[in-house]
This record gives structure tokens, C-alpha cells and sequence, in this order.
């Protein structure tokens, strides 16, 4: 089977939380990873969403501890929304 993963960059104006996350994060840029496999034996290459994560602290933040925070994309979206009317 085929996969890939998409990197994007997504900031937070505010500091924000959801489900997957034990305290409420900073506001800043923080890399999301999107996993996708092939879906074969359609007519036109189509990609299935298998996992989303999102990397801990944020980009401009130095730690020594770095992390990888499985999140439902559904969340993401609707903090990401919530984020830009605040």
C-alpha cells in the first residue's frame, strides 16, 4: 500500500486545547503531520486521511523534550475556527 505524509504549519493567535492535549498549549506555529494511504482500484488517485498529529511545543519554543500528539482532525479544525474569531 502507498503513503505519504503532509507537513503543514498551522498558528494559534491564543493559547488552546482539546481532546489528546493534558494542558492547554502556548499560542504560535505548531507542525501538524497528516498521514494518508492510496485508495486503490478507484478511476482517479484518491488519498484516505489515516492519522493526524501534531508536534509538541511549538516551533519557536526550545525544549529538549519533543513530542508527537496523535489529534482527531475534526478538533484541529474547529480550535484552528475558534482561534481566528477570538
Amino acid at each position: 500500500m502507498t503513503s505519504r505524509t503532509i507537513e503543514t504549519v498551522v498558528h494559534f493567535a491564543s493559547p488552546f486545547s482539546f481532546a489528546g492535549l493534558d494542558v492547554p498549549q502556548p499560542a504560535g506555529a505548531y507542525r501538524v503531520d497528516r498521514d494518508e494511504e492510496l485508495i486503490e482500484g478507484v478511476s482517479r488517485v484518491a488519498w484516505l486521511r489515516t492519522k493526524t498529529f501534531i508536534h509538541l511545543p511549538a516551533i519557536d519554543t526550545e525544549s529538549p523534550k519533543q513530542q508527537m500528539v496523535p489529534i482527531n482532525p475534526a478538533d484541529l479544525e474547529g480550535v484552528l475556527e475558534k482561534d481566528k474569531q477570538s
